[in-house]
């Protein structure tokens, strides 16, 4: 009856006003802004632009570095290193005795709950000319260099794995306990050991684990702005200028509101293509 559906949706009516609200309003007003001439200063009202701001930026080059930055600092710090590196760690720990379970998750786990702010600063001081990566090689007569003017991506995607390893960690730690025993035991009856036992056995029943950890990590990498802000501010020059750092010198720095926008819509729907993807894949392996 329509009274009793109206009483079932009652209970979500505060939920979906704040999400309208804080979520959907903010997110239309942005795709508006990216259609205008919007800036901080020197203009007395906005204009329409339509598709101008989107075709500067296809036609900019400082965009398609970032664009280019992104990728790499996504492909390193988070396909690559925070989902292999996590994966290991999860891998090693389970064999490992208590004592070394619980250093080792205590480190991992210290990285990632440090605010960002905080992670960067250890980071910037450890990449840092005559900082503490230099004076290790230093001490082993090995030569220096700055790491965060020579490898500035470099640099900041091994902060970034640094930081998001231990998510990775945790998600694949859970997903190994899952796989019951019996079926280990019986791979190893029939001689499946080692990477042939992994590919076979171990992957194939955490493939929905490993699609949702691969989704997240990278959505999380592609928002990154406060760590590499800290540590490079995208330099230098532009060599360690992703989309956030882009996105945010246009808008805020130089005040072309509209374009900086247009920038961060071109950013979600980046992450929306990569969440496409992880879901199809994964819906094809069910």
């Amino acid at each position: 009856m329509p009274g009793s559906r109206t009483a079932r949706w009652l209970p979500l009516a505060p939920a979906t006003t704040l999400l309208l609200l804080f979520l959907a309003g903010p997110i239309a007003y942005c795709v508006y802004l990216a259609f205008t001439d919007m800036q901080l200063t020197g203009q007395a009202s906005a204009s329409f632009v339509g598709f101008a701001n989107f075709r500067r930026a296809f036609g900019d080059p400082d965009f398609r570095n970032a664009v280019g930055m992104t990728l790499v600092f996504t492909v390193v710090s988070s396909l690559v290193g925070q989902n292999s590196l996590g994966f290991a760690l999860a891998a090693l720990m389970r064999r490992a005795s208590k004592a070394v379970r619980t250093a080792v998750g205590t480190v991992v786990v210290a990285a990632w709950v440090l605010p960002e702010i905080v992670a960067a600063f250890l980071l910037y001081t450890f990449f840092n000319r005559r900082g503490t990566l230099d004076a290790i090689l230093e001490w082993l007569h090995l030569p220096t260099q700055n790491w965060l003017f020579t490898l500035p991506i470099l640099a900041v995607s091994f902060a970034n794995v640094w930081r998001g390893t231990a998510f990775s960690m945790l998600v694949y730690a859970a997903a190994l306990d899952g796989i019951p025993q019996d079926v280990t035991e019986a791979a190893e009856v029939d001689g499946a050991r080692g990477l042939r036992r992994f590919w076979h056995v171990t992957l194939p029943m955490i493939r929905r684990s490993v699609g949702t950890n691969l989704m997240l990590n990278t959505l999380q990498t592609l928002s990154v702005f406060g760590l590499i802000w800290a540590m490079t501010r995208g330099g230098p020059g532009n060599r360690s200028e992703t989309l956030p750092v882009f996105m945010y010198d246009q808008a805020f720095l130089k005040a072309l509101i509209g374009y900086g926008t247009a920038v961060a819509l071109l950013l979600l729907l980046v992450g929306a293509g990569f969440s496409l993807v992880y879901l199809r894949l994964m819906r094809e392996e069910m």
